[in-house]
């Protein structure tokens, strides 16, 4: 059923140059091979003077770049990068029919590329799909011809030539290994646990009639995906003292275990993992086993394996319950350690657990999935399990950049995947997007990037959806700078809000701002670069995702904008954007001020200069705390006190007009976001309307509907709007009750 993963496992064997040299493809010479040419091979660069370009030259020639025209997108590969890597994955164990490589600069910047294979009469050819570079790679295409030498035909060397300039680019990588990429393994367990680490694959009954009958281990499942596996030699037990006199583990005491215990613990990424195998966590039977270590800032080092758990208990009448349970328990521990390497349950793939969404794989026979989650729950599950990784999984491990998968790297689930999901595997009745109500998705510097999320019903018949689907705290938000790890947005505050059920008519949409800018993550979006935006949303029990968004932070366009950075970019301005103002936080008003003043025609200002009026337009109330001598003393008022601040309409609306007044209000309208701009406006009216000035509430309310008509807002819309400013003109005939704030369904 299995190739041989340990065919070539002399992974730097040297050949005799006499015994002869051939370049061969799969379709050559294919009975005589008898050494996959699957594996990983490498290229250092040894710069001479060739390398330098003729400054007479255009660079259309291989005479004026040198042997070989080495250019990176017009710029010299040789001067930049010092060696290169190349994983050819055509044959062997699950070939992925799949080329990937990985050019190691000497300013320490990576380029790393994907490229799918086809078979030619020489070797293989295929188009590059991914690239991951800070620098310009434009290159489109890939050849590659195997070199073998010897009577076996072992592989020697790959040539590799790089299509898609003027001047292709060709190199020779050296073999060194029949594995893609080398990781080590350390065990450890408790006293009271039952760790498997191998299984009989024909102990039990319940299995593919046509599976390998052997004693598979962990080091070979992990071997077969691509891995050299080593273990660290420190395998070891860890005292159950450690767990507290419950004798059940924490997650934070498994990471201090791991520190204490690990042989290789360190808070760095590393190509090496911790198993650890306890009786049960502090949940109790339930929990079979984890990914653990998400603390701190180095992820996916540890996992954990509860071999007492429900995976200790074989259904009654099993035909064979001691398989069952060790079998269970291995196939626990793969899995767990499966996440080690950022692989999501293989029905979670698209879920908001995933940085950038792969398809969901509900009915894999993978170590990924859940046994009783596929069509006939575990029996069918095992009678077709071929104790593998899928496709998609074996290509994100053996072909994805290193850091994505390395333990203590990325973080948990960064990155899992390469390809949004097919819309048509999407929610049909549902539409999400995330858009920046703008022309362009260019935002200033400095400029605090306020997106929408917009939820359409595309189906026939109108639906119920909940008045909180689209809150910022219940959404998944993913953003990926360009270069960059990916991470997901945290508000700074969550709201206890009461779900209230609402009617969305077909074709209709709701609407909600995303104010991305900053969360307790600090200020995500802010450096010059480019941002991939990803969002899901829950709606009717299914995730439903958008397509990603790409935004571009501009670089700074005056010496003022560069000299206000370091303290606009703080977690206290940060905050008091985020809340639409501050009496507290007095350095963050006056580096808003600063801004008002020095940069009073930016987009920066709109912002500042709102959550600078905000608290000027109503009666604020703060809190008064004692100092400790007086809450230590007998004092009667040392429980602290609230005093109000009144409000200040006339500069608060003196502050507004900077931001919104005259020909303002349409670039305000295009910062905010039409759904922001619109509640930040019916604030100040309501405001104005509480302090007895129903002529500035009205007109304030006229103004917003015409900024939104001139910007093709609905008309339902606009026209909504016009009615809350005849409600503010005309109060008495609404016996005092004050206009209807802006709902969010528009």
């Amino acid at each position: 059923m299995h190739a041989n993963a340990n065919d070539a496992n002399d992974a730097r064997a040297s050949f005799n140059d006499a015994d002869g040299l051939d370049t061969v493809g799969d379709s050559t010479h294919a009975a005589a091979l008898k050494f996959p040419a699957s594996g990983l091979y490498a290229h250092t660069w040894e710069p001479t003077p060739l390398d330098l370009p003729s400054l007479a030259g255009d660079g259309s020639s291989a005479a004026d770049w040198g042997a070989a025209g080495n250019v990176v997108g017009g710029a010299l590969a040789r001067p930049l990068y010092h060696r290169a890597e190349l994983r050819l994955d055509v044959d062997g164990n699950f070939a992925q029919m799949t080329a990937s490589g990985t050019w190691y600069s000497r300013l320490t910047t990576e380029t790393h590329w994907i490229a799918s294979l086809t078979a030619t009469e020489t070797g293989w050819t295929g188009e590059i799909w991914f690239k991951d570079s800070t620098l310009s790679f434009l290159y489109t295409t890939v050849t590659i011809r195997v070199v073998r030498r010897g009577p076996r035909l072992r592989p020697t060397a790959t040539i590799v030539t790089f299509h898609g300039t003027r001047v292709p680019l060709t190199y020779t990588y050296n073999w060194l290994s029949n594995r893609f990429r080398t990781v080590e393994f350390e065990y450890d367990a408790t006293s009271d646990a039952h760790p498997v680490t191998e299984v009989q694959t024909h102990a039990h009954p319940n299995r593919p009639a046509g599976l390998a009958n052997e004693t598979l281990s962990i080091d070979t499942v992990y071997g077969r995906a691509g891995f050299a596996v080593t273990t660290s030699g420190g395998n070891g037990s860890v005292p159950l003292a450690d767990a507290g006199t419950n004798t059940t583990w924490s997650d934070a005491e498994m990471h201090d275990a791991m520190q204490d215990y690990w042989s290789r613990f360190s808070d760095a990424p590393q190509w090496s993992m911790w198993v650890f195998s306890a009786a049960l966590h502090d949940m109790g039977p339930s929990l079979g086993g984890i990914m653990f270590d998400d603390i701190g800032p180095n992820h996916r080092q540890g996992t954990a394996i509860f071999s007492e758990a429900f995976i200790s208990n074989a259904p009654a009448g099993d035909a064979a319950p001691d398989a069952w349970v060790q079998r269970m328990r291995f196939w626990t521990t793969t899995h767990e350690m499966g996440h080690a390497f950022n692989l999501a349950h293989s029905w979670q793939k698209s879920l908001g657990t995933a940085w950038i969404p792969l398809l969901d794989e509900p009915e894999a026979r993978s170590f990924m999935n859940y046994p009783n989650k596929v069509t006939g729950a575990e029996k069918a599950f095992f009678a077709t399990f071929d104790y593998r990784f899928s496709n998609a999984e074996l290509l994100f491990m053996r072909h994805a950049p290193a850091r994505f998968v390395q333990m203590g790297n990325a973080s948990w689930f960064d990155q899992h995947g390469f390809e949004a999901p097919d819309a048509t595997l999407q929610a049909s009745q549902y539409r999400l997007q995330v858009r920046a109500n703008r022309q362009t998705t260019v935002f200033d510097f400095l400029e605090p990037v306020v997106l929408e999320v917009k939820l359409t019903n595309e189906g026939r018949d109108p639906k119920i959806v909940g008045s909180t689907t689209l809150a910022p705290q219940g959404l998944v938000v993913i953003i990926k700078p360009q270069g960059k790890p990916a991470r997901q947005w945290a508000p700074y505050a969550t709201s206890c809000l009461e779900p209230r059920a609402e009617v969305l008519a077909s074709g209709s949409s709701t609407y909600e701002t995303l104010p991305l800018f900053a969360g307790l993550n600090g200020w995500d979006v802010a450096e010059p670069g480019i941002y991939d935006i990803h969002v899901a949303a829950k709606v009717d029990g299914t995730v439903v995702f958008s397509s990603p968004l790409r935004l571009r932070v501009a670089a700074p366009q005056s010496s003022a904008q560069e000299s206000l950075a370091a303290d606009f970019f703080t977690e206290d301005v940060g905050r008091t954007l985020a809340f639409s103002g501050t009496v507290s936080l007095a350095g963050a008003n006056d580096t808003l001020r600063e801004t008002v003043d020095r940069l009073p025609q930016s987009s920066a200002a709109i912002h500042a200069a709102i959550a600078l009026a905000q608290p000027l337009a109503r009666d604020f109330k703060t809190l008064t705390i004692p100092n400790t001598e007086a809450l230590m003393s007998s004092v009667s008022d040392s429980d602290g006190s609230v005093a109000v601040r009144s409000a200040d309409p006339d500069e608060a609306l003196t502050l507004l007009s900077t931001a919104m007044g005259d020909t303002r209000g349409a670039a305000a309208a295009q910062s905010l976001g039409h759904v922001g701009y619109r509640r930040e406006v019916e604030l100040f009216a309501d405001a104005l309307s509480h302090a007895g000035d129903a002529a500035g509430a009205a007109s304030l309310q006229t103004d917003l509907a015409q900024v939104l008509a001139d910007r093709g807002v609905l008309a339902t819309v606009v026209q909504s709007v016009e009615d809350r400013a005849n409600e503010f003109a005309e109060p008495k005939k609404k016996s005092g009750r004050r206009p209807k704030a802006a709902g969010v369904t528009l």
